[in-house]
């Protein structure tokens, strides 16, 4: 089997995180994969990523400022982890060449960018994924194989909450602005939005969303700029086969545990997946496991899963090993040609839900996402 060489646009944590999952994809698959670039304006991340690569046992790997000095003939899959606001460009640069592409979330900040380049995609010859990580933590997909089972009906109600830490910085603190991001409710809750069409199995028809900057980065100054992403919002979402989804985000409930609770209920039961933050934000918090619980409307006694993640896998990234999972399935869809799991659409869509909900906050109004 060919080697799959990759080359990796955005060195930044999730640039590292990539490099590290995708080491574990070929060490314990045993697929031929192998980093051979590392694309990254700013020097030292540049620098940095691409001894990390190397150290990884990506020996041929090199270092390019831009896509310009990279030499195309040597790479088979591009994996984009640059700022969102650059997506929509480096999307529109690669896709003539016909390579396969990961692309981090959200696909891009604007709808008008997303539906772009849905129209540039068409025929296009070769994989192209969005990375929703959160659909591969283990406890959520343990959570998604239980409703498939129809144990707790129809789904009737779904809520999402995510009790977390701030915003961490990134460079230049371009995560500070929702021109750069998209606002919150597209940068961090496409994640959200994407999951709830994936559990209820429908599309969105209206979003009524509150939502502010309370608490976080009221003091920082950029240029004589003040932040202005949201830090807390609540947003409701109604589907087309009458099920109605719920999101919870604050950003400033670092000490939360979980960190994020989701939560299904049909006229059977209920089933919740409870979700731990980042091992390293809690360094002495002992062993601290996601659980999926079933509890059956008839009041017999729940059905706890208590799900217990490689070491190797938890020290790779922020993710719980999704990271890993999705790499796993991205690379076997290039190699062997299995499905594309998350498409464009589905990219689109879930920015789509973010930007709807952003103008619900702005307009005070319900936003009807289906004419």
């Amino acid at each position: 089997m060919k080697t799959l060489r990759y080359a990796i646009i955005g060195s930044g944590m999730m640039g590292h995180e990539h490099l590290k999952n995708l080491a574990l994809v070929r060490d314990i698959h045993q697929l031929p994969l192998s980093v051979v670039a590392i694309i990254d304006p700013d020097d030292a991340m540049r620098e940095s990523a691409l001894a990390l690569a190397r150290s990884l046992g990506n020996t041929e790997a090199m270092a390019y400022r831009d896509l310009a000095q990279l030499p195309l003939d040597q790479v088979d899959a591009f994996v984009i982890v640059s700022p969102n606001f650059t997506h929509h460009a480096i999307i529109s640069e690669l896709l003539p060449l016909g390579k396969a592409i990961l692309t981090e979330k959200p696909l891009c900040t604007t709808v008008e960018h997303c539906e772009d380049l849905q129209q540039q995609l068409e025929g296009f010859p070769a994989p192209f994924w969005v990375a929703m990580e959160y659909r591969y933590m283990p406890a959520t997909a343990r959570f998604l194989e239980r409703l498939a089972t129809g144990e707790i009906g129809s789904i009737r109600l779904l809520t999402i909450k995510e009790h977390r830490y701030p915003f961490l910085d990134k460079v230049g603190a371009w995560n500070r602005f929702s021109d750069n991001t998209g606002g919150t409710l597209v940068e961090k809750c496409c994640h959200h939005f994407d999951l709830m069409r994936l559990m209820t199995g429908a599309e969105p028809v209206r979003i009524f969303a509150s939502g502010s900057m309370d608490v976080n980065h009221l003091d920082e100054r950029y240029e004589g700029r003040t932040p202005d992403i949201l830090d807390n919002a609540l947003v409701i979402v109604d589907f087309d086969n009458g099920a109605r989804g719920s999101l919870e985000l604050c950003m400033f409930a670092d000490g939360a545990e979980p960190q994020e609770q989701l939560t299904a209920i049909g006229e059977q039961g209920k089933l919740d997946a409870f979700i731990p933050g980042p091992d390293r934000f809690w360094p002495d918090a002992g062993e601290r496991h996601a659980r999926v619980v079933f509890s059956p409307r008839d009041q017999s006694p729940p059905q706890v899963d208590v799900l217990t993640l490689d070491p190797a896998l938890a020290a790779a990234g922020d993710h719980h090993g999704s990271t890993f999972y999705q790499h796993h399935r991205f690379a076997l869809a290039v190699l062997t040609g299995t499905p594309v799991e998350v498409t464009a659409s589905d990219g689109a869509m879930a920015v789509r839900m973010g930007a709807a909900a952003h103008e619900s906050i702005s307009r005070g109004q319900v936003i009807n996402l289906q004419s």
